[in-house]
């Protein structure tokens, strides 16, 4: 089914005003200003000044040149979300996947992709710095040059103070084009404020990609996953930062989407994700790209081969989009709320004529007031942010799964 999608009518209102959610005093809604067709790929952070900022990428579509990065900011004590700014400028490459980053030296970092065409081997990492919370930024420079680096979760501070970044390697053999089969999980590791990195891979990694990294108080580190099998979400753990366990599947799904979880200020874990897999798929695409004219091969490329694990599920569904909690490290996730719902038609990247309905990409913090914030894709077209707390799970979560 491939009916047109329109948003809410609260969503073209008053773009960026926050609002109590229909029939829930208890959540607090808003949907991001966007000056593009395409939006995706949100990821927030709360700063300590209270302002909470969200960059996200957009454009006329994934791995088109055109798209760009874009910053938001709720600021404190406020109730609109900020027209969003432009900070990257490459009109040869498609820039993704933006992550943000408060260094212990009041420097905020901003990291994301820049890719050729659909070509995800190709993509590099690129790195902006602000000294004033993200309302002015210095230039652009490279992070990581190696062919193929894609990162999609924001950089973590470990116990003993190393900086880890987690990123995926896409690894194609020469000829092929990149659907994401050899992709492998690595943790850039930097022990001198982000000079310099060292490279450690995740093993048994394959297909296990976006590794989200957060500090459990035990003083270990815990690591969750997408698979590109579309089968489970997938967790690691690590005593050092260095050496990690082979990633192993948990009960909960992962549909080849991305989640994010976050340490919270009580010890428990706040994960957003779709609660689906490819078990629930009716359709399956041939590639993440095969929705876009491909200027780069010219036809020439052969389809990717199988990895040992197999070959990556595209299509599977991308919704609905749930809150879980977990209060033992990540073992059990036993609280489960939905924040949306619907049939997360996802079969077409295509933002100009309205046909995706996914719920996808989520992002999520938690502020000093220990709130919690989320923002996540909404059928493509908008970011949408929404806030609650922790109890708001708790109230109606049983069940949920």
């Amino acid at each position: 089914m491939t009916t047109q999608s329109t948003l809410p009518a609260e969503a073209t209102t008053i773009p960026g005003q926050l609002h109590a959610a229909s029939g829930d005093e208890a959540r607090i809604d808003a949907y991001l200003p966007s000056a593009t067709v395409q939006n995706h790929a949100a990821n927030l952070i709360a700063l300590d000044n209270g302002d909470l900022l969200c960059a996200w990428f957009g454009g006329t579509q994934e791995g088109v040149p055109d798209i760009s990065i874009y910053l938001s900011r709720l600021a404190q004590g406020t109730t609109v979300w900020s027209a969003p700014v432009r900070l990257s400028e490459d009109a040869t490459r498609s820039e993704q996947n933006p992550v943000l980053f408060a260094a212990p030296d009041g420097k905020l970092w901003l990291v994301y992709t820049a890719q050729l065409s659909g070509h995800q081997n190709t993509s590099i990492v690129r790195r902006r710095i602000s000294a004033d919370n993200g309302h002015t930024w210095g230039p652009i420079d490279t992070l990581f040059d190696t062919p193929g680096t894609f990162v999609r979760q924001p950089i973590v501070i470990a116990p003993d103070g190393a900086w880890l970044c987690p990123v995926f390697l896409c690894r194609v053999a020469p000829g092929e084009r990149w659907s994401g089969n050899d992709d492998i999980s690595v943790v850039m590791r930097s022990t001198d404020a982000g000079a310099s990195w060292h490279e450690h891979e995740v093993p048994g990694s394959v297909g296990c990609v976006h590794m989200n990294i957060q500090p459990l108080r035990n003083g270990s580190l815990v690591a969750l996953f997408r698979s590109r099998w579309a089968d489970h979400i997938y967790i690691s753990r690590s005593d050092d930062g260095q050496t990690w366990s082979e990633p192993q599947p948990l009960e909960l799904p992962n549909n080849n989407s991305s989640i994010q979880f976050v340490a919270l200020a009580n010890g428990h874990l706040g994960l957003v994700f779709n609660n689906s897999s490819a078990a629930q798929s009716t359709e399956r695409r041939a590639s993440l790209y095969d929705d876009i004219e491909d200027s780069e091969d010219s036809g020439v490329l052969a389809t990717q081969s199988a990895s040992a694990r197999g070959t990556a599920f595209w299509g599977a569904p991308r919704a609905p989009m749930t809150l879980a909690i977990s209060s033992d490290g990540g073992r059990t996730w036993p609280v489960a709320r939905n924040l949306e719902t619907g049939d997360g038609y996802c079969m077409t990247n295509n933002s100009t004529d309205k046909l995706n309905r996914e719920f996808s990409y989520p992002s999520i913090a938690q502020s000093a007031d220990g709130r919690l914030h989320i923002a996540y894709t909404y059928f493509r077209q908008r970011i949408k942010y929404v806030c609650v707390t922790e109890a708001w799970a708790t109230a109606d979560g049983r069940g949920a799964r």
